[in-house]
């Protein structure tokens, strides 16, 4: 997976469509969408997107157990959070 490979308006996909479609799910490609100069979007393949989730969740299963070896057992209830929150 690298970066975004190329870019077309939202006018231009109008048109493109089909052709900005094969060439993410078949040539891989990433294909921003811009709308004003700017990216508001981007077509990815179907592996693309699970290699993304995939990637998440071993971000998040990565920080929970590093979040679990450094627990030290002490916890603060709800009132006590809002009391130091006030102060």
């Amino acid at each position: 997976m690298g970066a975004i490979d190329d870019e077309v308006t939202t006018r231009e996909l109008r048109s493109k469509l089909s052709d900005v479609l094969g060439r993410a799910m078949y040539g891989g490609e990433r294909i921003g969408v811009t709308r004003n100069g700017k990216l508001v979007a981007v077509v990815i393949s179907p592996d693309d997107l699970e290699a993304l989730e995939e990637f998440e969740m071993a971000q998040d299963v990565a920080a929970y157990r590093q979040a679990k070896a450094e627990d030290d057992g002490t916890r603060v209830s709800l009132d006590e959070l809002r009391a130091g929150l006030r102060q």
